[in-house]
């Protein structure tokens, strides 16, 4: 029988394979996808809304989901193989919402694949979006309990399901449209993962923190390729829609698995919801703004440009690195202050007090770019 401290360590042991696994496939797979690349010419186009200047592939993306679901799989596996009890145990609760949830990624990972080879019309990869929405909350993972945010507590199972389902459409594109400088969905992404495996882990919640540990796995090596790769040596490659969908997807399942678990999941002054979101806030928050200053501009708020987040850095002067790093940096601070302060301030008032942040830095930006283009005379940022 396993102690307290080798339960533990099983588990621990568990996480960390799951992350070493996948890294190590997706390392093998990457190099392979951009020499098939560079070989039948299947590159990112280039044109005034992108940042690179060179011949990139864009299909770094189809190695998450494999290297990801072999690595869960084997791991599984090999533990039922050597009859582990500990893991059928964890395993059975969580076989529904997981399969669900691995049907939702195959949908998306096959409409991101065609998009990124042939094109996909914007309302086929909605539908498909829904669709993979529709398919987590048949599994029974809905968002029932807002744990006081906007003051809303337990909800109808009605609005439930479509809030639920809202929310998957919407995390799904965030991280699908804030994917436009070097290492910065794969790097929110994988701040995002680490913590709700950590999360998961310390609620006893180990499945889905295998899962969360694995794909946060397969961003590694694609990170080094896409920041630090040459793209005259060949060496570089972008996500491409088939990583971002199937990415955001993983990540909305670990939010709503936050606030579905059981009551006793986390320390009771933490708030799940508080917990669950603050991962997500820049790219939430970011695709929230962005899709009204386009609307503001009289544009079409589902066509893509350069009002995001990062082009308001770029257009300050700030390189992609610098960029990437303020970004990232903001992220694990909102993480880190939001789930801080969540037993001490209502969460409605905390989220509140993180549209303000986020609101007055933009504007501050948007002065400060303001104030640079009438000293430059150049149109920086529209």
């Amino acid at each position: 029988m396993l102690t307290l401290d080798n339960h533990i360590l099983f588990w621990l042991e568990n996480d960390l394979l799951s992350f070493a696994i996948s890294a190590i496939l997706a390392g093998i797979i990457i190099p392979k996808i951009i020499l098939i690349a560079f070989r039948k010419n299947l590159f990112d186009e280039m044109n005034e809304r992108k940042i690179h200047h060179s011949l990139v592939p864009r299909l770094g993306g189809i190695a998450f989901f494999p290297a990801m679901l072999f690595s869960v799989l084997l791991i599984i596996a090999i533990n039922l193989r050597m009859e582990s009890g500990i893991m059928s145990l964890a395993l059975t609760p969580k076989l529904v919402p997981v399969f669900f949830e691995i049907c939702a990624i195959i949908l998306l990972y096959l409409v991101g694949i065609a998009d990124d080879l042939i094109g996909v019309r914007y309302m086929a990869k909605f539908i498909v979006q829904i669709i993979s929405a529709i398919l987590l909350v048949c599994s029974g993972m809905y968002i029932s309990n807002f744990y006081g945010i906007l003051w809303i507590h337990d909800m109808p199972m009605w609005l439930s399901l479509i809030i639920t389902a809202f929310i998957v459409v919407y995390v799904v594109n965030a991280i699908n449209l804030i994917d436009g400088i070097d290492g910065l969905a794969s790097g929110l992404s994988t701040i995002a993962l680490i913590f709700y495996s950590v999360v998961f882990f310390q609620g006893g919640e180990y499945i889905y923190s295998i899962i969360a540990a694995g794909t946060a796995g397969t961003l590694f090596p694609f990170f080094y390729y896409n920041v630090f790769g040459d793209a005259k040596k060949q060496k570089k490659i972008f996500m491409g829609d088939t990583g971002a969908l199937t990415t955001g997807m993983v990540l909305v399942f670990c939010a709503i698995a936050v606030m579905c678990a059981k009551p006793d999941f986390l320390d009771v002054d933490y708030n799940p919801a508080i917990v669950a979101l603050s991962p997500l806030i820049i790219p939430c928050f970011d695709v929230f703004r962005v899709y009204f200053h386009r609307v503001r501009k009289h544009r079409n708020p589902f066509l893509p440009d350069k009002c995001h987040i990062h082009h308001k850095l770029l257009a300050l002067g700030f390189n992609t690195t610098a960029a990437l790093l303020l970004i990232l940096g903001a992220s694990v601070a909102f993480i880190g202050v939001n789930v801080l302060l969540s037993p001490y301030i209502n969460p409605t008032l905390l989220l509140l007090c993180d549209v303000v942040l986020w609101t007055g830095g933009n504007i501050l930006l948007t002065r400060a770019i303001r104030h640079r283009e009438s000293k430059t005379g150049l149109d920086l940022y529209h």
